[in-house]
């Protein structure tokens, strides 16, 4: 232990990049070159690390892949390992996320377009689609987002593996208490400005960017809308804005510090028809007190102007570090959290994941 490893997804490859102690970060040549990585993950729960990484394959269609030597040799399963019954009818169009669970050992939880949830019990080697979630009476009714209908945030409870929550643009935030039996649509608060008046409060329909977590204080959940950062203090019951004072609520990703439940992370851009960094700045805003108040940061980011913006899973707060990657192939990354910013990488393709770890 004592080295970080950050997996970075980007439209054209893997790139995997390793620092010892403080020291720089060296990025390896791309793995899967040419070929779409949407979903990574870091598992440390085993005897070795698991890196897995959702690709596709285009042509030859989305797939998962792993690594138990960091990185050195690839395995994929023999038949593929997210697939649709057939009676589904739905064929797999990409894996959004993969996300192992906090509180079952071998358990990975792989979210997928059209908008699904599948089960592993072997660390991410097969999977198997959670029918209680796809068979939902709103499913008929879930309408895409702009990058489709995809199932792009697991949220695992640590105490309570029958607890969790997902989320699916443009759907919104649903959550389960019998292990995905049956689910609930949990979006009370939630308001959906793209929606005519008076029908901004829907049950279900909203774009939900992101939900993030601290395992410390499981019941409580923050949310990146399209438009909109959110709070939960009774996992989904309800929600409280908290963006009201920053510059713009408008942007994709969410993240909380790995050891302070009230701080987190947001990236702001300019609105729904304008994605660019708010002030074509590149900077991260972090709060300390759980929304009530918002702070630039951007020592060692460009000042400008920058028009690229950071997807939803393309920041991460860590053990490690706070790490982000951009649309135009830059990733930077902060040892301090957040107060200042070194450069990762540049001119990479377009950055779509970003996963960090100690190792």
């Amino acid at each position: 232990m004592g080295g970080t490893l950050l997996a970075i997804g980007t439209r054209k490859g893997l790139f995997l990049a390793r620092s010892v102690g403080s020291g720089p970060f060296e990025v390896e040549p791309v793995v899967f070159s040419t070929v779409g990585v949407h979903s990574v993950a870091i598992d440390v729960r085993g005897p070795s690390p698991r890196i897995l990484a959702g690709i596709e394959y285009g042509h030859f269609g989305p797939s998962v892949m792993w690594s138990d030597d960091l990185g050195a040799h690839w395995e994929e399963a023999r038949r593929a390992p997210i697939v649709f019954p057939e009676k589904s009818g739905a064929t797999l169009t990409r894996v959004w996320q993969l996300q192992p669970s906090p509180s079952e050992p071998d358990v990975v939880w792989a979210g997928a377009e059209p908008a699904a949830l599948f089960r592993s019990e072997d660390r991410g080697t097969t999977f198997t689609l959670t029918e209680g979630l796809w068979n939902h009476p709103h499913r008929p009714e879930w309408a895409p987002g702009g990058g489709g209908l995809c199932l792009h945030t697991v949220i695992g409870h640590p105490g309570d593996p029958k607890v969790m929550g997902i989320a699916v643009s443009a759907a919104g935030f649903y959550r389960t208490g019998d292990g995905g039996a049956s689910w609930e649509a949990a979006n009370t608060g939630i308001r959906a400005p793209f929606l005519p008046e008076g029908a901004q409060f829907p049950e279900f329909g909203q774009c939900v960017h992101k939900v993030a977590m601290h395992p410390a204080r499981p019941e409580r959940l923050y949310l990146q809308h399209h438009f909109g950062v959110y709070r939960s203090d009774d996992f989904g019951g309800s929600w409280t804005s908290i963006g009201d004072t920053l510059p713009s609520d408008f942007g994709f990703p969410i993240a909380v510090h790995p050891d302070r439940p009230d701080t987190l992370y947001v990236f702001p851009l300019h609105a729904d028809l304008d994605r660019t960094p708010v002030g074509r700045r590149c900077r991260v805003f972090r709060t300390d007190d759980a929304g009530a108040s918002w702070h630039a940061f951007g020592a060692g980011l460009p000042d400008g102007p920058v028009h690229a913006a950071v997807l939803r899973d393309a920041l991460q707060a860590s053990e490690a570090g706070v790490f982000f990657g951009t649309r135009d192939g830059e990733v930077y990354g902060s040892r301090d959290d957040g107060e200042s910013w070194f450069t990762v990488a540049r001119h990479l393709p377009d950055v779509l994941a970003v996963r960090a770890a100690v190792v």
